[in-house]
């Protein structure tokens, strides 16, 4: 990932070269930062996104673009700012006013707290111009497909095989963060036939059942595989680092991003950019919870947690990652294939109680039968961190502590002692915010 900061002043080199230091770790082969007209714009490149500082130099824009719509972008007009973010937010973009009213902005929060503790995230699909926050493009299901589902099992795999393909940059090399379930087994076989060499990586507890599938799928599609066997007490020294760049204190996040983090810090020393299965189970009905839902309301219900990926998976994504340089390339999300999927009769994907239906019907030639068929497990729950992390709070965090100190703010409480544990950490690093609203929360999160 790049790296970008800014404020809608001109003369504040010093300021954004504190800004991008905070967050060199998105990529800091090479950083500009420079007055463009009224402003102070500052970007650092990957290898990876070489020409993000070309493009602040010549169209003043400052971007950190993952390709395939995928960006949050900043550009310097004649009498002010611009900020975009894509459809999904799978890139990060906030923005505040300094002391003094001026508007700065930043890939992550860390960064911009050097210029202001007045913090937003611009929604997914909106902009900010001329101090107003407004939506320039939306979700939207725009009818429901009527073909069979051979036909659309064909379709959604050419889709899913184009938004690959398009995502390979380096032909020689590859990666794929692995788990051996659903999704992120089928998007790197889809890519497997287009590179040379396809690096995978999985990351888990010893006997966990991610690290057997992964090995599983590794072997299958002949990938060079690597893993990483962690305990709770590698979970536990992680976890003040995880926080930190992960921004966030809710659970289930925090959890699942322990062994993510880890498995990218590993990734990052064999490729520049990794596939993630990111995406699939919110456009597919990958959760058990929707086999409660009544079939009329789940298309409305997948939609809604679609919308809820940027500040929550999505987060982890692009957390995890960026701390070690890492880009993730997320295939499921391309708008392309998103557009398609919000067609698929909802029918298909949740059909006679097996999620994703549909999807494994398209995969069903490209993976063994008992990865195409495997139950979803959450991404903490396949690595075999379970309920470790909560056990060792509820040890560690008395009563009448949790009941003390669980509520934050005005509007928000703190679900259970494992979340007051992360909210510990997470205050030591970020303090006392008045306003926690970009700080994502799990859905249907279990409360205490």
């Amino acid at each position: 990932m790049s790296a970008i900061a800014g404020i809608a002043s001109p003369g504040k080199k010093e300021l954004v070269n504190k800004m991008l230091d905070k967050i060199a770790h998105r990529g800091g082969r090479e950083r500009l930062v420079i007055n463009v007209r009224n402003a102070t714009f500052g970007v650092t490149n990957t290898k990876y996104q070489k020409q993000a500082i070309n493009r602040l130099q010549k169209d003043y824009i400052a971007c950190d673009d993952a390709g395939g719509q995928h960006f949050a972008r900043a550009q310097a007009l004649p009498d002010g700012i611009e900020l975009s973010r894509d459809a999904l937010g799978v890139m990060p973009l906030y923005y505040g006013r300094t002391a003094q009213g001026t508007l700065c902005f930043a890939g992550e929060v860390k960064a911009l707290l050097e210029a202001t503790r007045d913090i937003h995230e611009l929604p997914p699909g909106h902009h900010l111009v001329h101090c107003k926050v407004e939506p320039y493009c939306s979700l939207e299901k725009c009818g429901v497909l009527r073909k069979s589902s051979e036909q659309i099992a064909r379709e959604l795999k050419k889709k899913l095989q184009a938004s690959v393909r398009a995502r390979i940059r380096d032909v020689r090399q590859c990666g794929s963060l692995l788990s051996g379930g659903l999704d992120s087994s089928a998007i790197t076989a889809l890519a497997r036939p287009y590179v040379r060499k396809m690096h995978t990586f999985a990351a888990g507890i010893t006997g966990a059942p991610d690290l057997q599938h992964a090995r599983e799928v590794a072997r299958f599609v002949d990938s060079q595989h690597h893993e990483i066997v962690v305990a709770l007490s590698d979970l536990l020294k992680t976890l003040p680092q995880v926080i930190y760049h992960l921004e966030s204190f809710d659970a289930l996040l925090v959890r699942s991003s322990l062994t993510h983090y880890l498995v990218a810090q590993m990734a990052a020393d064999y490729v520049p950019a990794v596939f993630s299965g990111e995406g699939g189970d919110e456009l597919f009905a990958g959760y058990s919870y929707l086999k409660r839902i009544p079939q009329e309301k789940l298309s409305e219900e997948l939609l809604d947690i679609t919308h809820r990926l940027h500040n929550t998976a999505l987060q982890r994504v692009d957390r995890c990652t960026s701390a070690h340089g890492l880009i993730a390339l997320v295939a499921f999300l391309d708008p392309e294939v998103v557009s398609y999927a919000l067609r698929i009769p909802s029918a298909y994907k949740l059909h006679r109680n097996t999620e994703k239906w549909i999807l494994r019907r398209a995969l069903k030639d490209l993976l063994p039968e008992g990865v195409v068929q495997r139950p979803k497990a959450k991404f903490w729950e396949g690595a075999g961190v379970g309920d470790m992390l909560e056990e060792y709070a509820n040890e560690h965090i008395r009563d009448e502590e949790f009941q003390h100190e669980r509520h934050i703010t005005s509007n928000i409480m703190l679900n259970s002692k494992e979340e007051l544990m992360y909210y510990r950490i997470f205050h030591e690093y970020f303090g006392d915010l008045r306003d926690l609203s970009w700080v994502g929360r799990t859905k249907g999160a279990p409360r205490q």
